[in-house]
C-alpha cells in the first residue's frame, strides 16, 4: 500500500529501550523492508551511541539517517561520517531542546527533524509548542542560507499539517493518522494535497 501511495518516503523509527522507552526493529526488519521498499528509507534513530552502527545503517539501505542531537557526543563527527558514507544526515530535537542549538551544525546536514511529540510511542498529541520552534528554525534555515528540510514527526494529520507547512515544513512523518485510518492511501494523499 505505501508503495503505490503518493507517500515519498518510507520512515522507519529504531528505538534501543535506553534513549527512548520502547524498542522497535532491528536490522533483519530493516533488510526485509529495503527489499519490499520501492520508496527511500527515512530512518530516524531513536539510540545511544548512534556512531556504532552507521556504516550497518548504510548497508540496510537508508537514504536519509536521522541521529538525536541528545544522543551524540560529537555531532559534527558523527554528521560527518553519515554524509561520507553517502547518506543525507539529519539531525533531530526532543520537544525541549532549543534549536538554537543548531546554529553550528547546519552547515553540515540537510535535515532536521524536530519531534512534535516526546520520542518513543505512537499516538501522541501534538505539543503547540512546536510551531514556535519550526518558525525560528525556518528563520535560522533562511538568513543562513542552507539547503535544509525540516520534518516534523508526531501527532501529526490532516488537522495540523496545513499550518505545519505553513509555518515552514518540508516533510510530515504520520503514522497513526495514517495506519489507524479506514483507508491509509487516501490520508496519505489527503495530506499530500495540503503540501
Amino acid at each position: 500500500m505505501v508503495n503505490k501511495s503518493q507517500a515519498d518516503w518510507i520512515h522507519l523509527d529504531i528505538m534501543d529501550g535506553v534513549f527512548v522507552p520502547n524498542i522497535s526493529f532491528g536490522f533483519p526488519v530493516i533488510d526485509s523492508v529495503k527489499k519490499a521498499a520501492k520508496k527511500p528509507l527515512d530512518v530516524h534513530l531513536m539510540i545511544i551511541d548512534p556512531d556504532r552502527y552507521l556504516n550497518r545503517f548504510y548497508e540496510a539501505g537508508a537514504f536519509m539517517l536521522t541521529v538525536q542531537y541528545e544522543a551524540c557526543t560529537h555531532l559534527h563527527r558523527t554528521v560527518s561520517e553519515i554524509r561520507k558514507l553517502g547518506m543525507k544526515a539529519g539531525v533531530a530535537l526532543n520537544p525541549h531542546t532549543p534549536v538554537s542549538l543548531l546554529k553550528n551544525i547546519l552547515p553540515y546536514i540537510d535535515m532536521v527533524l524536530i519531534m512534535t511529540v516526546n520520542p518513543g510511542f505512537g499516538g501522541q498529541s501534538f505539543i503547540p509548542e512546536s510551531y514556535n520552534k519550526i518558525s525560528e528554525l525556518r528563520s535560522m534555515i533562511d538568513k543562513g542560507g542552507f539547503n535544509i528540510l525540516i520534518e516534523v514527526d508526531g501527532g501529526i494529520d490532516t488537522k495540523n499539517a496545513a499550518k505545519l507547512i505553513k509555518t515552514g515544513v518540508n516533510v510530515l512523518v504520520a503514522g497513526n493518522s495514517v495506519f489507524s485510518s479506514k483507508d491509509p492511501a487516501a490520508t496519505i494523499q489527503q495530506l499530500k494535497q495540503l503540501s
